[in-house]
């Protein structure tokens, strides 16, 4: 098969490695053709993200020692710095890995999405630069189809698997149509960035960001494509606000029941969901027992995420099951091939031999020699030029006492039955 993936990622190799070995889309071109060149590779194609760089290539005597050392020549590291992070795959081991990477089965977050679309942009790179072959655009669109399966046939991405992305699920499921929901995040740190591009990819836009200092609410809500106001203002704007994102270091509740309840009454009692991210609380944990307010705390959000993981874990072991049927068919097809080639490969080397004989017979025959001498020469050369390969195989087998060569020789020409 002669196919080789040579990499590390978040499992073999810390961030600081991972940084150092990571390829920008700008260099992927120099790159590709680089190392074609450097380690003799007739088709190349580079996977890098943040949690992996992967060289995957196919040719004729690869040399993963080459490769190390292109992969540590081009980033100027020292090749010791990979000798114990690096992972070295061949062949089946190589397509069952590219098949679990396209599926998301070998991610930090089992099941994430995103990768897809980098594996398959990372063939279509290759493609795009010219380093792109038969073998592996062959293993791109098996690996492709088999995470699509994948996806089909497993819960493997149905969950959420994080805080934020869990905050938009309990959104949408209270929701029918988040595009007309007023959102209303409460702090302006980390975790209220990551929820707010969460819900801004869910199709949230109308995005308020509330915080302390007015300054970081406008740098998110700018961001985010919101508006700002500082915590004083959250009263006012309460009573328009469907969904309260709420992540503080406040040290006492911003929001409390008092607050809450009479936003609800100037809502006429339509539900409003809070997620409250912080610890510290940023609301008062009374708030819950009003009703139509749906209020989670971080400790809810953490329990679905974990019953959520123990799902994906289940239908990551239904998935490695269909890989491993793949795999099997993959091994299957990819033999096929190979003795279809072989097959293509015989039938032109005897035609090779049919047309250089017939050449000769008929040039002869245009110098006026006798018919039935070039017919009879011709019939004698391309006998001894078709038995010849063959004849000294057999009795090679026949000393070496290699009985299933010469089994198989013997079924080949059909011998057996010639002698009966």
């Amino acid at each position: 098969m002669n196919l080789l993936i040579i990499g590390i990622n978040h499992t073999s190799a810390p961030v600081e490695l991972r940084e150092k070995v990571a390829f920008t889309p700008d260099q992927l071109e120099v790159a590709l053709n680089d190392i074609s060149t450097h380690a003799g590779l007739q088709e190349v194609a580079i996977l890098s993200t943040c949690n992996r760089t992967e060289i995957i290539a196919s040719g004729d005597n690869i040399q993963s020692l080459r490769i190390t050392s292109w992969l540590a020549d081009y980033h100027q590291i020292d090749p010791a710095d990979l000798e114990h992070s690096i992972y070295i795959l061949t062949d089946n081991e190589a397509v069952l890995h590219a098949m679990r990477v396209a599926s998301g089965l070998d991610s930090m977050v089992v099941g994430e999405p995103q990768i897809l679309g980098q594996f398959k942009d990372c063939f279509d790179q290759a493609r795009q630069f010219g380093t792109l072959g038969g073998e592996l655009d062959h293993l791109s669109q098996t690996s492709f189809r088999v995470a699509k399966k994948v996806r089909t046939e497993t819960a493997i991405g149905k969950s959420s698997v994080s805080v934020a992305s869990t905050s938009v699920t309990l959104a949408q499921q209270l929701f029918s149509d988040l595009s007309d929901c007023n959102i209303l995040i409460i702090g302006a740190g980390e975790t209220s960035g990551l929820v707010g591009r969460h819900l801004v990819s869910a199709g949230i836009k109308h995005i308020t960001v509330a915080n302390r200092t007015l300054k970081n609410a406008r740098r998110l809500a700018h961001e985010l494509g919101g508006s700002a106001i500082d915590l004083q203002s959250i009263p006012t704007k309460l009573p328009e606000t469907d969904i309260v994102i709420a992540s503080t270091a406040a040290p006492l509740p911003i929001l409390g029941k008092g607050t809450v309840e009479r936003a609800l009454k100037s809502r006429k009692h339509r539900p409003i969901l809070m997620v409250d991210l912080a610890v510290p609380r940023d609301i008062e944990p009374e708030v819950s027992e009003l009703r139509d307010i749906y209020l989670y705390s971080v400790d809810d959000l953490q329990q679905i995420v974990d019953t959520n993981i123990n799902s994906r874990q289940e239908a990551a072991r239904d998935a490695e099951t269909i890989l491993t049927e793949e795999i099997s068919s993959y091994r299957t097809r990819h033999q096929t091939k190979g003795a279809e080639e072989k097959l293509v490969r015989f039938r032109d080397h005897h035609n090779d031999i049919k047309t250089e004989e017939l050449e000769r017979a008929v040039a002869r025959l245009q110098k006026g020699a006798d018919p039935t001498e070039v017919l009879t020469q011709l019939a004698n050369q391309l006998t001894n030029k078709i038995i010849h390969i063959p004849s000294v195989q057999l009795k090679a087998a026949i000393d070496d006492d290699a009985e299933d060569l010469v089994a198989i020789i013997s079924t080949l020409y059909n011998l057996d039955d010639n002698l009966e």
